[in-house]
């Protein structure tokens, strides 16, 4: 379908496309076995300008939004999902400068994140603090001229590879959620160090970390925003982030889609294609019609965001949803239509359906995310009566 892309979108997403179809979709299987960080594929992004195409154009980026940022991540996440995460989790971590950050500290931190010579981070999950965000144990207390944390943030993406991390802790514990400060924390700061990386189920070439602070000090010029606003920066980057792990499952349920077309046509059965059965031209039929609607949502809502709209959590929770969903349903049939041989690492859609589960739980699970949908819903009918 015709989305009206910009020539300048049009051309990201072209260039992301070759990066994942010559660059990345040969080397996916070896990476996701190895559980290897993809340096030379970052290199190969900045080398490309892609690094920067969601930061303004005053930092070193180009300019783009939301949008510019789920396309790349969309193209991308077909090539390998994992792959494209330390693209994608340095938007997470960047996005909290962007929104909040002073002049000094967008001047200090995003001409390099738009370089691509530094991955960034985002640490607001810990073991008790998942799906409840305002449970948070991590510290920071206001010692002179800097502030001293201690705490342990759980399964944090680009974790140990980033250099700049966004941090959520508690400055005041009687205060709740209104008690909570964002920090900047660079790696190699005394008292910052890292747990094991975790072995996971998918996303396996993204690297997962704890990230640990003990009585870690950093300037207190390193508050974003000021104390107090810690939650609202949290759940207003979570807000512009969430599409691109709708971007990230819209582009693997795209690579299932593709590989099952193509085993469909090719594996023959009873003497001909398996394409010509009415029961796998169905499949590919549904996998088709949800593809394109997810994409549709996401895109929308990409452009919703960029448009300078206020209340956009319950559509990013939407597009974050549904495209996650359809990914987990995409990436079955795949191997459905695979049969034996989609049950085989030799092939990539069961590394597909493993990549896919995660964009159902991370950023929010979708139950979570269909709790503040429908809060927003309420919200929205109450204000009309």
């Amino acid at each position: 379908m015709e989305y009206f892309l910009t020539e300048e979108q049009q051309m990201i997403k072209e260039l992301a496309a070759k990066i994942a179809d010559e660059k990345i979709a040969p080397v996916a299987i070896q990476y996701d076995e190895e559980g290897k960080f993809p340096h030379d594929i970052v290199k190969i992004l900045a080398d490309s300008d892609l690094c920067g195409v969601y930061i303004p154009e005053e930092y070193g980026g180009l300019g783009g939004g939301v949008l510019e940022m789920a396309l790349v991540v969309e193209e991308l996440s077909r090539g390998c999902a994992g792959i494209a995460l330390a693209f994608a989790g340095t938007g997470l971590g960047a996005f909290p400068i962007i929104l909040f950050g002073n002049e000094e500290q967008k001047k200090k931190y995003l001409p390099d994140i738009a370089a691509g010579k530094k991955l960034a981070a985002f640490g607001l999950t810990e073991a008790n603090a998942g799906s409840d965000a305002a449970g948070i144990q991590t510290t920071a207390v206001l010692e002179g001229d800097e502030y001293v944390l201690n705490g342990t943030k759980q399964w944090i993406t680009n974790g140990g590879e980033a250099d700049v991390y966004t941090i959520i802790a508690c400055t005041d514990r009687n205060k709740g959620a209104r008690g909570f400060s964002a920090f900047i924390v660079e790696k190699g700061t005394p008292g910052f160090s890292f747990g094991k990386k975790e072995n996971k189920m998918g996303i396996r070439a993204s690297c997962t970390r704890e990230l640990i602070f003990e009585n870690c000090r950093i300037p207190k010029e390193n508050l974003l925003a000021r104390e107090g606003m810690g939650f609202i920066v949290a759940m207003k980057t979570l807000d512009r982030t969430r599409p691109g792990v709708a971007a990230q499952a819209l582009g693997i349920a795209q690579g299932a889609f593709d590989a099952a077309l193509k085993y469909s046509r090719e594996r023959v059965q009873f003497g001909q294609p398996i394409s010509s059965f009415q029961a796998i031209q169905h499949m590919l039929a549904d996998m088709a019609i949800q593809i394109e609607a997810a994409r549709s949502l996401v895109y929308q809502t990409c452009r919703h965001i960029d448009s300078g709209a206020k209340n956009i959590s319950k559509e990013s929770a939407m597009a974050k949803v549904f495209a996650s969903d359809v990914a987990m349903r995409v990436t079955t049939d795949a191997v459905q239509i695979l049969g034996g041989y989609g049950y085989m690492k030799e092939y990539p859609v069961e590394k597909m359906m493993r990549d896919a589960k995660i964009t159902q739980i991370y950023e929010g699970t979708n139950q979570i995310q269909r709790n503040i949908i429908a809060l927003e819903l309420i919200k929205e009918a109450s204000g009309k009566k």
